[in-house]
């Protein structure tokens, strides 16, 4: 990663180091539930936390979304904030949120390339694709149908699986997270990718303008929208919740009819937002948007 990652990373580790010590409980794995698993990648155990529905049955394929917490988190904290299961048993899809590894004593994605200027050996890449793989011989998921999404730094990571392992990956989604600029400088995905973005105008640790390598909020919905062939004006709608505005933008009509959208949250600092949009919490929102494509496109 660049150093400037780091930058990012301490601010982040700041911000989690109150965590509470007390750990989710999980149960041993059972035809439904919540639970954790190990899989050995490059000769290191690496966990995640797998939530089956109790609607699975087996008897057809299912979507598979993996959410990605951001630095310094654990899995099982993360997903208090950013629960999806209550999505997971009204959608039936398989829900895994995989943990990253130590850097410096704290978590982290690695969500640059090789280099000599990124500070992390981490392969979490490679770990993702034996991540998937894993999940689908335990379950009957849809190859087509694999989502991404995460907060801060899993989104970092989120939007370079969407560029540089877009085969595994149909749609993402990003909470108060961008692109790097040199994910953003390598993307090459190789099919259009609908994206759903969501970002406070006020955070101070990813800023929506941008900061030395990070791209601004704009970049990336030019990127995506460019990439995808949508609509360069945007159909926006804005509401108030409480106390918070919320501009959606809407980039429509791209290639195989995907779109790209993005939450814009006024004054909106760096968290997983809590925030109602016509009904919908921020996880609502994502899976609503992803959901409605496959890797060929708008299903």
């Amino acid at each position: 990663m660049t150093r400037l990652f780091f930058i990012v990373a301490v601010t982040l580790s700041g911000l989690f180091s109150c965590s509470g010590n007390d750990d989710m409980p999980l149960d041993a794995p059972d035809s439904s539930g919540l639970f954790t698993r190990t899989l050995s990648h490059n000769g290191t155990a690496r966990t995640y936390i797998v939530y089956v529905p109790d609607s699975y049955d087996e008897t057809s394929r299912v979507p598979l979304m993996l959410n990605f917490h951001g630095f310094g988190q654990r899995a099982d904290r993360y997903l208090r904030f950013a629960d999806m299961r209550a999505l997971a048993d009204s959608e039936k899809f398989i829900l895994v949120y995989p943990q990253g590894t130590l850097l410096d004593g704290d978590p982290h994605w690695n969500a640059g390339l090789k280099s000599d200027s990124n500070k992390s050996d981490a392969d979490d890449f490679g770990f993702v694709e034996v991540l998937i793989d894993e999940i689908a011989s335990n379950y009957r998921i849809d190859p087509a149908r694999v989502y991404s999404c995460g907060y801060s730094n899993g989104a970092f990571f989120t939007y370079a699986l969407a560029c540089y392992h877009s085969d595994k990956i149909a749609a993402i989604g990003s909470v108060a997270g961008t692109m790097m600029e040199e994910t953003y400088n390598n993307c090459s995905p190789s099919h259009p990718t609908a994206m759903i973005n969501i970002h406070g105008t006020s955070d101070a640790v990813v800023p929506y303008a941008g900061t030395v390598g990070l791209k601004s909020i704009d970049d990336v919905l030019d990127y995506w929208t460019d990439f995808n062939n949508a609509g360069a004006t945007p159909t926006v709608n804005r509401i108030t919740d409480g106390a918070t505005t919320i501009e959606r933008h809407s980039y429509t009509d791209g290639d195989k009819d995907t779109s790209v959208e993005h939450y814009k949250v006024v004054n909106g600092g760096h968290v997983w937002f809590d925030i109602n949009y016509d009904g919908a919490n921020t996880s609502a929102l994502i899976w609503n948007f992803v959901s409605s494509y496959d890797i060929n496109g708008l299903r």
